[in-house]
């Protein structure tokens, strides 16, 4: 298939400019200047490019045409061998001037036949239905075994619906590795969603497979892919795509600042395991744990001898003393065995409530980004008219409640992490740790108060009846001075976190 500006249906057409999204923070600002130092600069000197469908298409044309250029080959070869060696194009290159022989048998297109149909003969038995066809209706690979149009029809068709798997189909016959080429597909699919399929197989396996720096965007339904470009050692990954979805680009979790990937890893991972977040409340309420192991046991019979699963220890469910068959705990005894089991116990709730006291606010700020987001969409669809007509201000002229939601929003993210990074902050690190749940409570006192102008004090202006209200412009500059001091604000906090507080001074000794 040649693969140029005429019709068919792998064409690549030239799309619109990618979308160029530059993220370099404005200034420092004042809070804790001493907080953060030259290293953290590089963390906020963040490019990348958002692709559109028809950029990476641009890119894959560009890509072909390179190869078939260099190894003077035609350009459905030269797609067959990009798609064998992951869309890596030195690699193909270096595999190619090595041995083009290896390289031709280990993707299959062979230079010869395999088998040699003869001119003279007029009808062709076809390999899969065993009919006799006229020679125009037989159709072959670079092997050159024959199969009817129907067949081959059938047979690609039958591929491309089981998936990726069809971007490299091989000739029918069991022992032949001969690949099928995309001037055949082209040819004989004629079935739209057939081929809506294929293309979106083929344009997928630019990004999941050989481009390194390029990552499909992971929000259900987007269809665009972020270029990060040269990372430059930063570890700010974070970036918006055009659907509007916030991503960490390194692990495409949500994003995440100030923690970084291995920390949301583990904390999700935690969250998930054995569902200890949903279940927790009915773990404490109903449940004690084993003496020997901490693992915590359910008593689900009326006898209180009960025996661990997990380490098979018998103990009394009860006072939690080893059970050896003459037991009982009628009588009060104070010993100092009992009273170790009590403080391993209450040791083990301890830990309990610890995890507990940051998922819950973790996940209460998740649930309150989510209904910012939602609040923020009321605004845009319903609100901001009906304030528009009421206070005389122009859209425009409100986009200032618009910047205070999206901040909001921001914020709440950036607080929702901060429980993970204080779940793991070391607890011998007494200093630091008191500077940081500082910083933390300083940070939620100022995001409430923005929220609140942002949802009450704006509603009432929405609600008003009355002719133009002579307190909106006083609201006006409270919300934009709420919305520049919490960017403020929490920009400073991330850059201290992600720092790891390192300019607080360390004394553990008390």
């Amino acid at each position: 298939m040649d693969y140029s500006d005429d019709d068919g249906m792998l064409n690549i057409e030239s799309g619109e400019e990618n979308v160029y999204i530059d993220h370099t923070s404005e200034a420092d600002y004042g809070m804790e200047e001493d907080m953060h130092n030259d290293s953290t600069s590089k963390r906020d000197q963040i490019s990348y490019i958002v692709l559109k469908e028809e950029d990476i298409r641009e890119h894959q044309k560009t890509d072909i045409k390179q190869i078939s250029t260099v190894l003077s080959i035609n350009q459905v070869e030269a797609i067959i061998l990009l798609l064998h060696y992951q869309w890596s194009s030195s690699k193909v290159e270096d595999e190619w001037f090595t041995s083009e022989e290896r390289v031709r048998k280990t993707v299959g297109m062979l230079k010869e036949h395999m088998v040699d149909l003869n001119d003279q003969d007029v009808n062709i038995g076809c390999g899969i239905c065993f009919e006799s066809y006229l020679r125009k209706e037989i159709a072959t690979v670079s092997c050159g075994h024959p199969y009817c149009k129907t067949c081959w029809t059938s047979y690609i068709t039958e591929k491309i619906n089981n998936g990726p798997g069809c971007l490299m189909i091989k000739c029918p016959e069991p022992s032949c590795y001969a690949v099928v080429g995309q001037d055949m597909i082209d040819k004989l699919i004629t079935i739209e969603e057939d081929k809506e399929k294929y293309c979106r197989y083929f344009l997928r396996s630019y990004v999941k497979e050989g481009k390194n720096n390029i990552k499909w965007c992971p929000s259900p339904g987007c269809v665009y892919a972020v270029d990060f470009g040269t990372r430059n050692g930063t570890e700010n990954y974070d970036v918006t795509c055009l659907c509007s979805y916030d991503f960490c680009w390194n692990c495409s979790e949500d994003a995440h600042r100030p923690v970084n990937c291995d920390m949301v890893s583990k904390w999700i991972t935690k969250n998930i395991k054995d569902n200890e977040s949903k279940n927790m409340t009915w773990i404490l309420a109903n449940t004690k744990p084993c003496p020997n192991c901490n693992c915590h046991i359910e008593k689900n019979q009326g006898c209180n001898r009960m025996t661990c699963s997990i380490c098979n220890h018998s103990f009394c469910w009860i006072c939690l003393c080893p059970y050896d068959g003459r037991h009982t705990c009628h009588k009060f005894e104070g010993d100092d065995e009992t009273k170790v089991k009590r403080k391993r116990a209450k040791r083990v709730k301890r830990t309990i409530d610890r995890y507990m006291h940051y998922y819950v606010r973790w996940a209460n700020n998740q649930s309150s980004r989510l209904k910012a987001m939602e609040d923020l969409k009321e605004l845009q669809a319903v609100q901001l008219e009906k304030l528009s007509v009421k206070q005389c201000f122009s859209q425009t002229q409100l986009q200032f409640t618009v910047d205070a939601w999206l901040q909001i929003i921001e914020c709440r993210r950036v607080l929702k992490w901060t429980y993970a990074y204080g779940y793991y902050l070391p607890r011998e690190e007494r200093t630091k740790k008191q500077f940081f749940e500082y910083l933390q409570g300083e940070a939620e006192v100022g995001l409430e108060r923005l929220h609140h102008c942002a949802e009450e004090e704006l509603q009432h202006f929405v609600d008003e009846t009355d002719d133009p209200s002579t307190d909106f412009d006083d609201f006006r500059k409270k919300l934009i001075g709420l919305t520049k001091v919490t960017k403020t604000y929490f920009e400073n906090l991330v850059k201290a976190l992600e720092n790891d507080l390192a300019d607080v001074a360390v004394d553990d000794s008390k």
